[in-house]
């Protein structure tokens, strides 16, 4: 009996009877002394194609049966980092908040995840973007939560991220309807909203000891990444520039990339960086909790994911 990509396969989340997760979707560790927890967001359901648009169909149905997935539509994972250095506490990425008339009702789990988890919003004191798609600004946005936020709240985003949403640009993505909409309207109300509280910066800004923004292009103009180094210990989060069929085939077109062949430049190098130091990757849409290390293999790259510590 083959049980691939059926119905009997798919994994749904365990909820108690008081309405509780029966497992917490957040997982620590410690890079030296930086304290890490990364924390899901949810799921997004969206089309496979989106993973590979200029590949074969016949090759991406491969690469999709090959990892028992769904060939027409999967969930893919949201991930949100939570950062302690010294007495900075530093939210990566916010999560996709409200359901923008999308239809991703398992997504904008951030705020009840992080209050289960024992981080109080206002406790928070800087903010990363990666960049400023909607599932990674929208928690930000959700009723109530700027209110509880600390009022000296920074949010640090590449300066050419902020300037590439004032018009942006659509004409390489590979997008479901609707999407392009809801991003450009999403990303105006961010700027909108919190413009007193963001701290730009160009290329590169250390936000807390050993806690390094880069910014690399590719996804978006402004996309980056953060860099975690304490000792010996190192751990990249590279936000959207690695997803699950980047490892084999790191030229495959992403549907959310504005510049496809940029994102290829960027995603391989940064595959071979994280490769030689031997430090941990974590990225946004990899599966929870997207924590192992990265090996290359011929011309492309292995996942080796990182055993769980109970």
């Amino acid at each position: 009996m083959n049980l691939k990509n059926t119905s009997a396969t798919k994994i749904l989340p365990v909820i108690t009877t008081t309405g509780e997760e029966l497992v917490p979707s957040r997982y620590a560790l410690k890079i030296g002394e930086i304290e890490v927890l990364v924390i899901s967001d949810g799921v997004l359901p969206l089309p496979t194609q989106m993973l590979a648009h200029n590949a074969a169909p016949e090759d991406r149905a491969e690469w999709l049966d090959d990892m028992f997935l769904p060939s027409e539509a999967f969930d893919w994972a949201l991930n949100v980092v939570v950062v302690r250095s010294g007495d900075q506490t530093i939210l990566i990425d916010a999560g996709l908040g409200l359901d923008p008339d999308l239809h991703l009702p398992r997504a904008g789990q951030l705020i009840k995840r992080l209050e289960a988890a024992g981080i109080e919003l206002p406790s928070v004191t800087d903010v990363i973007l990666t960049h400023m798609h909607m599932d990674h600004v929208g928690g930000l946005l959700v009723d109530g939560v700027k209110e509880r936020l600390n009022p000296d709240l920074r949010i640090h985003v590449a300066a050419t991220e902020v300037k590439f949403w004032e018009s942006p640009d659509f004409s390489h993505v590979f997008m479901p309807p609707g999407f392009p909409d809801a991003l450009r309207a999403t990303a105006k109300k961010f700027s909108e909203v919190y413009q007193s509280q963001l701290r730009l910066f160009d290329e590169e800004y250390e936000v807390a000891p050993g806690v390094t923004v880069s910014r690399t292009g590719g996804h978006t103009p402004g996309h980056s990444v953060v860099n975690l180094q304490s000792g010996d210990d190192r751990l990249t989060f590279a936000g959207d520039l690695v997803f699950a069929v980047g490892f084999e085939h790191p030229d495959w077109y992403n549907g959310f990339e504005h510049d496809p062949q940029e994102a290829v430049r960027v995603r391989t190098n940064l595959l071979k960086e994280v490769a030689a130091t031997g430090g941990l990757l974590v990225a946004t849409h990899l599966p929870f909790p997207s924590v192992g290390h990265v090996v290359v293999d011929g011309e492309a790259f292995r996942w080796v994911p990182m055993f769980w510590d109970y």
